[in-house]
């Protein structure tokens, strides 16, 4: 009797705009995506974070895909005198199905904090909605032999209250902070395997066998050289791309990296 093929894993391939972008050039980027994605093996989950403004337009032009779009943040509130924030039921009105919180740059930029990535990520689940939570490290926590530590308490604390029966529709990505942005520098191979490693240990301990369905995706600086090594590394379920994929053509040519990258590789 032949052997079963392998089953192919699913993996997850986002990123986020940040603010960047004129409603043009967001509107550009959907369309040549949208006409490119069916050559994208199906295994190869996508997904795009436009700024507030865009969501709806780009939601619009790839509603006829199988490519998500998400915001960059959400209030846990439902409505109120919050100025100059928004609730998850207006992202989720504009087009929005994944919501990312507590990135590092608000972390340290618009005094976001563990307490309230939590209060946000229930809000997310409540709204039917998807959270991507990001948790990471500084450097001097790498330097103090904390990381892991650093990292698991931002993850227990995001997901504090949150049943087992929801725990799959959350998302986790491991962001170093010293990775992020202009100058920052690539984590390896090894230290994403160590990390995702560690987080997948504290979910499983946490939910028992519902905590080996939480996509682990890692973010920081990830680029054509590094896609497919970072990618091909256990328990990362996928990338969360910066400035490597602010083109729909560098989106593209690391989704046909990565799908190549994992096709074949049993679940």
């Amino acid at each position: 009797m032949s052997a079963s093929p392998p089953v192919e894993r699913t993996f997850w391939l986002g990123t986020s705009w940040k603010m960047t972008k004129s409603i043009a050039e967001a509107a550009k980027y959907a369309d040549e995506l949208a006409a490119a994605v069916d050559d994208i093996p199906n295994h190869v989950e996508l997904f795009v974070l436009p700024p507030f403004t865009m969501i709806s337009l780009v939601a619009q032009r790839l509603a006829h895909t199988r490519v998500r779009v998400g915001a960059q943040n959400a209030h846990w509130a439902s409505s109120g005198a919050y100025t100059g924030e928004v609730s998850t039921s207006m992202v989720a009105e504009a087009g929005a199905t994944i919501v990312e919180i507590g990135h590092s740059e608000r972390r340290a930029a618009f005094g976001e904090t563990d307490t309230t990535v939590n209060l946000k990520t229930k809000a997310v689940l409540s709204a039917g909605l998807r959270p991507l939570v990001c948790v990471g490290e500084p450097w001097e926590e790498r330097e103090f032999g904390t990381a892991s530590e650093y990292v698991v308490r931002q993850v227990k604390v995001a997901l504090a209250g949150i049943p087992a029966h929801d725990i799959s529709r959350v998302m986790v990505a491991y962001e170093p902070v010293w990775a992020i942005g202009d100058g920052g520098r690539p984590a390896t191979a090894s230290q994403v395997r160590e990390m995702h490693s560690i987080i997948r240990a504290a979910l499983v301990d946490r939910y028992g066998e519902a905590g080996e369905a939480v996509p682990l995706l890692y973010g920081g600086s990830v680029n054509q050289d590094n896609a497919a090594e970072l990618a091909s590394q256990e328990h990362v379920d996928g990338l969360f791309v910066g400035r490597a994929a602010w083109t729909a053509d560098g989106y593209l040519s690391l989704a046909r990296l990565v799908a190549t990258t994992v096709q074949g590789v049993s679940a």
